[in-house]
């Protein structure tokens, strides 16, 4: 028993060391970010803090006043009372005169109050004034992203035909919060697999890239795929019809992207840049860059208990089977499939962000409500076993019809074809963004998408690996703005 609880000690001092070591990085990463938040916050609304700490300084000022006025009044009270002991007795005993003497603790007592006053009222209305005027502006712009209320001018939206008839909108943000014109190139941000535009706002001001880039004089677009809650429109067919959700993600690389890409470059005229979280997407053209957050593409070694317990129990077949042609996370169908597979040994759903993605690191927990409360966004039932196929399969290949007969008739050959990665021209200036603890884009599945590029001019490309992040820290990470953002916009500014 001595051994076992000397061999216990022993492993918790193991543990304690690199534990302690965690939390003091963790705490130094916190004070950091503390200090470029608040320095933001201040840059961005210095009317409002200088407003608030001259009103502060006034109302100090009349403080120290008042305190100086009661003090003096408490001397000249002290120095009568002197004045009348001595007239009355010529003999004062040392310390009875000391009593007599001694101020007690008005100035200490002044000093502290006037303190005190300068803190909470410039707290009040400098600080918390400059908190609440800037997130009133953010949050009345974010409502309008959502729908929530009807958007005027700062919210342009767009109406982007595909080539197979379906209707997407885009979001548009043309200045900042300054009202400043862009005067940057364009940029097009791409949100992943069951979400939509919204993933690039649903934080604070200071975190949502799509604000920062606005903030930062870049013309922000934000698309939204096929079946997201903005983009359910067809020129024949309503999202009632089976025929509307046939389609994967061969249909969104080959339609959806293109044609926001285009519309994008025709309404300004310039070549954008892209942004795309999860999966990867290979159009370049009318493209200054693109950066890839969280790429997803080859999928054979997804960690993601649940996403690889989902695709080996076949639940896109079965739902397809069933004849679900719309996958709606929250319909009761994909709900009691999802309890089975919650069942599954090893799989933990208490959890269901940090199953699917990974442990995430810097994601407030009020950030995951917000999330939950708008997403997931639906999506075609096809486009899930589309993705089932390639984690079984570990290919980056088109749609797999199950039989040689339909393969032929849709590709010219019995096998669907493999995307070529190798495809992107060395001299296209790539930014990659990946975290050691996304399950979803596994860093083993990472490192094959990069040796794919191996041969890629070594100054067009830049790779940013953080091994704290998982696949949600990319865009809803409390910190991700000056670890992954800021060199996002130097890497822009580049090309």
């Amino acid at each position: 028993m001595q051994r076992l609880r000397s061999r216990g000690t022993s492993l918790l001092g193991s543990l304690a060391v690199p534990r302690l070591k965690s939390r003091a990085i963790k705490s130094a990463a916190a004070i950091q970010d503390t200090f470029f938040l608040t320095k933001d916050i201040f840059e961005r609304h210095r009317v409002v803090f200088t407003v608030g700490t001259s009103i502060a300084s006034v109302a100090t000022a009349w403080g120290g006043y008042s305190l100086r006025h009661l003090h003096d009044t408490k001397v000249d009270q002290r120095l009568e009372s002197i004045e009348k002991v001595l007239k009355s007795n010529e003999h004062v005993d040392h310390a009875e005169f000391k009593k007599l003497v001694d101020s007690g603790s008005s100035r200490t007592a002044a000093c502290i109050a006037t303190a005190g006053t300068t803190l909470i009222i410039g707290y009040a209305l400098g600080w918390r004034g400059g908190s609440w005027y800037a997130n009133r502006k953010f949050r009345h712009e974010q409502m309008k992203l959502l729908g929530q209320i009807k958007p005027k001018r700062w919210q342009l939206l767009g109406k982007v035909t595909t080539k197979d008839g379906y209707i997407l909108s885009m979001q548009h943000i043309p200045a900042g919060r300054s009202g400043k014109k862009a005067d940057k190139p364009p940029v097009l941000l791409q949100h992943g697999l069951l979400m939509d535009a919204c993933t690039w706002v649903l934080n604070s001001p200071q975190e949502s890239l799509a604000f920062i880039l606005a903030d930062n004089g870049f013309d922000v677009w934000l698309g939204n795929t096929r079946g997201t809650k903005y983009s359910r429109g067809h020129t024949s067919l309503t999202p009632n019809n089976p025929a509307y959700w046939y389609w994967s993600w061969d249909q969104l690389a080959a339609y959806d992207l293109p044609a926001s890409v285009q519309f994008v470059y025709n309404q300004t005229g310039q070549k954008l840049h892209y942004v795309g979280h999860s999966l990867v997407n290979q159009t370049l053209n009318m493209l200054r860059s693109a950066a890839l957050l969280s790429p997803i593409a080859h999928l054979g070694q997804m960690s993601s208990l649940l996403a690889r317990a989902a695709a080996e129990a076949f639940i896109g077949e079965a739902l397809y089977w069933l004849g679900i042609r719309e996958f709606a996370p929250d319909g009761a169908a994909v709900a009691k499939l999802m309890q089975d597979i919650c069942m599954t040994p090893g799989v933990n759903c208490s959890d269901l962000m940090s199953s699917f993605t990974g442990p995430n690191c810097c994601v407030n927990s009020s950030m995951t409500n917000n999330f939950l409360k708008h997403e997931p966004q639906s999506t075609a039932t096809k486009n899930m076993i589309h993705l089932a196929q390639m984690i079984r399969k570990g290919t980056v290949a088109m749609y797999d019809y199950g039989n040689d007969d339909q393969n032929m008739e849709h590709y010219g050959q019995p096998n669907p074809p493999l995307y070529n990665m190798t495809s992107i021209p060395n001299d296209f200036p790539l930014y990659f963004g990946y975290g050691g603890k996304d399950m979803l884009a596994d860093v083993k599945d990472v490192h094959v998408l990069l040796d794919s590029l191996k041969n890629h001019e070594s100054d067009k490309m830049v790779v940013q690996f953080r091994a704290d992040y998982a696949h949600a820290d990319f865009v809803f990470g409390v910190n991700a703005n000056q670890v992954v953002y800021n060199p996002l916009m130097a890497f822009f500014k580049l090309n």
